[in-house]
């Protein structure tokens, strides 16, 4: 019997269809000579420090290196202490019994560094010596299924790609475990603070970049803007940035309405633009953050959704490039959008059949472990709206990496305005051809080139060297200088594949990609875990740090595990590893090195915390309810005790019974057992009433 794994039931499900397997058994579906089943994720995790007898959180205990990582089944958190996951320890027992009577093991897991990690913590937890081989595909489509089980890979083919994996997952262990318990160590009263080796330095880059928008003062500069008209096209010229309000009054005030300027010189450019290159997640989620307002996450789950539903290629990729294999059968697709697809991007896709494909999104030497977004021969059925978004873009996008290069006409005309010198730009589109199908996503005005948008003209006349020109209308133009705007995920996502550099080209950044911010696949999980420590928050498309975001940014700003580029160079690392260019060996020790040193920096914050300390405290302290020693810190949504690292969970929301607890309540209710009587506080029944709260029992009641 072959056992083949895959990483959730519903692919399991799938698999078993296409390969004739129909008996439904608990835990797996049997037939044809296969069993196939499947893990729920991560359903073997590396083991937490209390089972290497690390029970309690102290400064003695730190750092935190096992001499050897173990692993355990997943573990969930339950009344404040760690327990087996029932769930899992009953999957793993399905698995164990397959094994034992398995002759193959076929790995159906996702097919990149997440899903090989999954299959073999699994495997090695379980001690299994059962050979195996790889099913490695890029699209869920019967067609694809059945070609990947026909031309199975050897397992250790990817040997490499599961040390880069465990590589990523000690290294992650290491630096979170010891960093959160030192900085909440160090940081004494603040509750739980929680760092990581990729979360902290987005957060970095989110906090910086508030603190600097917040911080900036805009400085006033000067332009001035000449209107003209020839052959009944008006135009406008415009100036440099003059800095000083005086020198530009001065150069103003020689010029008049009605007077002439002259023309110094036309220039002529042809612009040739490239079709954008095809999706990787990475893009997706930028192009749905800025046209629907989409999250990371929800575009991801979104995406995974349409993989599973056979319409679109493997979602978790990190290439915007295609194979020539794929090339081959390009056209077969753009048939097949021509036949289903919103008549938008039909028409487009019939246009491109028998037509010469630009071929800038080819390049064997470019695909990753997957190729870029494409979708695929499957018909879609009914999808949801946002389902519907997402597939359209990718099908869009599709049309228009295929097709012609844009040409402009650009042309340049600087005229001299009595000593100065004025500006103008025109732009003549001679071929549309990929921006025919675009729906280009616009960024926010913030982001644009105000200084390209001040010479910009819809139109121009044709115009010579010294040619004369009336002056029709003359402005003197006061500007600000603008802040860099507040990330959005968008933007982060962009800056966490460039490990910050900011890069407009997209192949500079595809080169970029080994040394960026955490994988595609992962991104949208870090920033997700930020959300959850409530360390940031949405205002609309913006991501705001809270209170305690930005004390956990203070704290650890100048440290260097906030350093975006120290992170961006272990993920270059581990790609190399992945490559066999690394070993193990050699990047664990510099990751155990570096966990050691950074553990020691942030335990040295004890001293100047201790020192802040000393001054005055702020007055209203509230005990604990629960351990005597802890004291009640307000955040924005709940109350916490100090005491989390040393064993209490104690939290509390701060709205209850749909009433905000300030201060003084809180004292009340948790000191005292009870609040003051409250304006309206909702009842069980739903009713509105005005009642004291009552606190017995680690319960909150109306009184």
């Amino acid at each position: 019997m072959k056992v083949v794994i895959a990483e959730k039931p519903s692919v399991a499900r799938d698999l078993a269809r296409v390969m004739g397997a129909k008996e439904v058994k608990d835990g797996y579906i049997a037939g044809n000579g296969y069993a196939f089943t499947y893990a729920f994720g991560h359903l073997v995790q590396l083991c937490t420090p209390q089972a290497y007898g690390y029970n309690t959180w102290s400064v003695s205990n730190l750092p935190i290196i096992p001499q050897q990582f173990r692993l355990e089944a997943k573990k969930i958190r339950k009344d404040g202490k760690q327990i087996d996951d029932a769930g899992a320890l009953k999957q793993l027992n399905t698995i164990k019994k397959l094994l034992d009577e398995a002759e193959e093991i076929i790995v159906a897991t996702d097919a990149g560094r997440e899903g090989e990690l999954i299959f073999r913590n699994i495997y090695y937890y379980l001690g299994s010596k059962v050979p195996f081989k790889r099913l490695w595909i890029s699209s869920q489509t019967d067609k694809a299924i059945k070609e990947g089980f026909a031309k199975l890979k050897e397992g250790t083919e990817y040997d490499s790609l599961y040390m880069s994996a465990r590589s990523r997952s000690e290294s992650d262990w290491l630096i979170g475990i010891n960093a959160t318990q030192a900085i909440t160590l160090a940081a004494g009263n603040r509750g739980l603070l929680s760092l990581g080796r990729v979360q902290t330095p987005t957060l970095a880059m989110i906090c910086s970049r508030y603190l600097e928008n917040k911080d900036f003062k805009p400085q006033a500069f000067f332009k001035i803007q000449a209107g003209f008209e020839k052959d009944n096209i008006k135009f406008k010229a415009t100036s440099d940035k003059i800095e000083k309000r005086e020198v530009a009054e001065e150069a103003v005030s020689k010029i008049t309405v009605g007077s002439q300027a002259k023309v110094l010189k036309v220039e002529a450019k042809e612009t040739k633009e490239q079709p954008p290159l095809l999706f990787d997640l990475t893009s997706l989620q930028q192009d749905a953050n800025k046209k629907f307002g989409y999250s990371a996450d929800q575009t991801l789950s979104i995406a995974q959704t349409l993989y599973e539903k056979k319409v679109i290629t493997y979602p978790r990729t990190g290439s915007r490039y295609i194979g020539e294999d794929v090339f081959e059968n390009i056209e077969e697709l753009f048939q097949h959008l021509a036949d289903t697809a919103e008549e938008s991007i039909a028409a487009i896709s019939r246009n491109l059949i028998g037509a010469k494909l630009n071929k800038r999104s080819v390049d064997d030497k470019k695909v990753t472990d997957h190729h870029a977004l494409l979708v695929t021969e499957e018909k879609p059925g009914p999808m949801v709206k946002e389902q519907q978004n997402i597939y359209n873009m990718i099908a869009k996008r599709m049309v228009e990496s295929f097709s012609e290069i844009c040409l402009k006409d650009i042309t340049t005309v600087t005229i001299d305005a009595h000593g100065v010198e004025l500006i103008a730009k025109g732009t003549v589109i001679r071929q549309y051809g990929w921006r025919l199908s675009a729906d280009q996503v616009e960024l926010p005005d913030e982001d644009k080139n105000t200084d390209d948008q001040d010479n910009e003209n819809a139109q121009l006349p044709k115009l010579s060297s010294e040619e004369l020109l009336e002056i029709l209308t003359l402005e003197l133009a006061e500007r600000f200088t603008k802040a860099r705007p507040i990330h959005t995920e968008a933007s982060l996502l962009k800056a966490m594949e460039t490990s910050g550099k900011e890069i407009e080209d997209d192949e500079m950044r595809q080169a970029m990609k080994d040394c960026g911010l955490g994988t595609p696949a992962t991104r949208a999980a870090t920033i997700e875990t930020l959300f959850q420590r409530d360390y940031i928050k949405r205002d609309k498309k913006k991501l705001i740090p809270t209170e305690k975001g930005l004390t956990v940014y203070n704290l650890v700003k100048d440290r260097s595990i906030s350093k975006v580029t120290l992170t961006g160079k272990w993920e270059q690392k581990l790609e190399e590893m992945r490559a066999n260019k690394v070993s193990y060996d050699v990047f664990m020790k510099h990751i155990k090195d570096y966990t050691a040193k950074i553990t020691k920096e942030l335990l040295q914050l004890r001293i100047s915390i201790a020192q802040e300390e000393a001054k005055p405290q702020q007055k209203g302290k509230i005990k604990c309810p629960k351990c005597q020693p802890g004291s009640i810190l307000l955040y924005e949504k709940v109350a916490q005790c100090d005491h989390y690292a040393r064993g209490c969970d104690f939290k509390i929301w701060r709205v209850l019974n749909g009433v905000l607890l300030e201060e003084k309540e809180m004292k009340n209710l948790l000191e005292k057992g009870r609040t003051s009587e409250l304006k309206g506080v909702k009842t069980k029944e739903g009713n509105i009433v005005d009642a004291p709260l009552v606190f017995e029992n680690f319960k909150v009641n109306v009184g």
